[in-house]
Formats: structure tokens, sequence, C-alpha cells
């Protein structure tokens, strides 16, 4: 099965940042990306946004996932929406999910119902 290709563009305007991948990348990889397109060293962003230089490094390496504060502070310091980025850090936890499982994922279908349910029946 060939990768499939997509343009990812993170922010509210035109003067945000554009990150355009041949192949599908996890949050980490598309973060050392755009840290890279700036040409800012770890330890500069680390050091903006608050966090130890080898946390924001085990991110970029997908040893670590990032905690929805931390998505909130690299979103403000690159000027990004941050739902779009919750929502590619979700999207890696979900396949990560899947694979641990070995589940299918038709699996998301199934899902897809269940949101609904529970929006319907304000169940938390």
């Amino acid at each position: 099965m060939s990768p499939k290709c997509f343009n990812i563009t993170f922010g509210q305007n035109k003067s945000s940042m554009t990150l355009t991948k041949n192949m599908i990348s996890s949050f980490g990889e598309q973060l050392r990306s755009l840290r890279e397109q700036k040409q800012l060293s770890l330890r500069e962003v680390a050091t903006e946004i608050g966090i130890d230089t080898s946390l924001l490094g085990k991110i970029e390496r997908n040893e670590r996932q990032p905690t929805r504060e931390q998505i909130k502070l690299v979103a403000i310091f690159f000027k990004f929406d941050e739902q779009k980025l919750i929502n590619e850090h979700l999207s890696d936890h979900f396949a990560y999910k899947i694979i641990e499982a070995d589940a299918d994922v038709d699996i998301f279908k199934v899902a897809e119902q269940k949101v609904e349910y529970l929006k319907q029946n304000k169940i938390r």
C-alpha cells in the first residue's frame, strides 16, 4: 500500500507557518520540521515555551507525548491554531492505541457512533 499524501496547514492566517508533508508524519516529527524551518535550536524553543530541552527532544522523537498545556505553549509560540495541534496529537494517540491493541481501523466507525451517542445523552 502506498503512503497517503496530504498537506497540513497550521495557523489562523497567511502569516502563519505552513507545513507541507509528502507523507504522513507524527506530531513530534511535524514539530521538529517546524522548528527547523524557523532555524531554531531545541534549547531556544524549550526556553521560550518553558520546558526542559531534553523533554522537547523526546517529544520530537516520539519518546514522550506532550501534555495539553505543552501543546498550548507550542501553539502560542509558533502562532498556530491550538485545536489543530491538539487534533494532530490526538490522532497520534489513537494510532498508538490501535497498534497496541492490534485492532482494525474499523474501530473508528464504532467510536464515531459512540461519540454521537454520548453527546446526545450528555454522558461523559
